[in-house]
């Protein structure tokens, strides 16, 4: 089954901005840990993976109407910002939850990936 899970650039981890480097070396460390961890597990494999850019940086499409609307993002007004996302090969939701605990304390979201076939 697949699970993408969304990370909140929010909870435990400051700003990346506000971070000293060696603060950022261990966050990354702790990303590389899970990188490792799901390698190790079997039935596990990361299909995708990447950091996303400040949400004042997104650009928002929205359709009311019939009518497309293209603004300057995030999405919506939140304190949370989406800063990166997992979409991973798994054999079930407990296993994600898991392997969740090695990276930083970030607030996230796992959702299962629908097949429509």
């Amino acid at each position: 089954m697949r699970y993408l899970v969304l990370l909140a650039a929010d909870g435990e981890v400051p700003a990346w901005s506000t971070m000293s480097e060696a603060d950022k070396q261990a966050i990354m460390g702790q990303f590389e840990s899970f990188d490792a961890a799901c390698r190790d597990r079997e039935g596990v494999e990361i299909l995708a993976a990447e950091a996303l850019g400040a949400g004042d940086t997104a650009t928002v499409v929205r359709t009311r109407g019939g009518e497309r609307t293209v603004t300057d993002g995030p999405y919506a007004e939140a304190v949370e910002q989406l800063g990166g996302f997992y979409l991973l090969e798994a054999p079930d939701l407990d296993v994600v939850l898991d392997l969740l605990t090695v990276l930083p304390p970030y607030d996230m979201q796992v959702s299962p990936v629908i097949d429509p076939s």
